[in-house]
């Protein structure tokens, strides 16, 4: 449960991305999460996975809902610590397994260029932690550097640290398997700021 990599640079990264978002359409498309969280049947908290610097926890926080920031890089938490000292943070990995949830359920979980790092062989155990931590209409949020071709997962040149690429119907396939339906997605092409395609996808917890 280390990031050697996020902990050196974290001086750094907070210096070259001082906003939480790059683009309006990465702004947006949390929003739009945000509100179908707010709307749901679920109650509880929000857990944003590999929150970093803590921007979105903050965002997410200002827009009403309780939010628990995690990652697994100290440097990271020790910005997002500093800068947003009234919220939740707790260091862990994508399983989650030493978060003190305190008895609040589970209502949504946001993982935005995180679950990236995780290896392919490993992201079915960590569905299928969600799953267990979350009850029906309970939401989940990906997002991250995408492929054009059809069920391809690659691995790519992370500046940091590895990190893959899922087309976005394998991204879909894999939460489908761990219980989870597809509400939406977004995908948006490579540009200035994007080597590869993007996607957001949104899906919810079957009964």
């Amino acid at each position: 449960m280390t990031q050697p990599g996020y902990d050196a640079l974290a001086d750094l990264y907070s210096e070259t991305f001082p906003s939480a978002y790059q683009t309006a359409l990465e702004r947006h498309t949390i929003a739009a999460f945000a509100e179908l969280v707010g709307d749901g049947p679920a109650e509880g908290v929000v857990v944003d996975v590999g929150c970093g610097l803590g921007g979105i926890t903050a965002d997410l926080t200002a827009r009403g809902l309780e939010v628990i920031g995690v990652d697994p890089s100290r440097g990271m938490l020790d910005i997002a610590r500093r800068d947003h000292p009234h919220l939740e943070f707790a260091c862990d990995d994508a399983l989650l397994g030493s978060v003190d949830f305190d008895g609040r359920p589970v209502r949504a979980i946001l993982a935005r260029y995180s679950l990236i790092h995780v290896p392919p062989a490993d992201v079915p155990a960590v569905l299928a932690r969600w799953a267990a931590l979350t009850g029906p209409g309970a939401l989940v949020a990906v997002a991250g550097q995408s492929t054009d071709t059809p069920g391809e997962i690659v691995e790519f040149d992370h500046v940091v640290r590895r990190a893959w690429r899922w087309h976005p119907d394998a991204l879909a396939r894999a939460l489908a398997d761990a219980g989870f339906d597809e509400e939406w997605r977004m995908t948006s092409r490579p540009d200035v700021l994007h080597r590869f395609p993007d996607v957001h996808l949104v899906a919810r917890r079957r009964p």
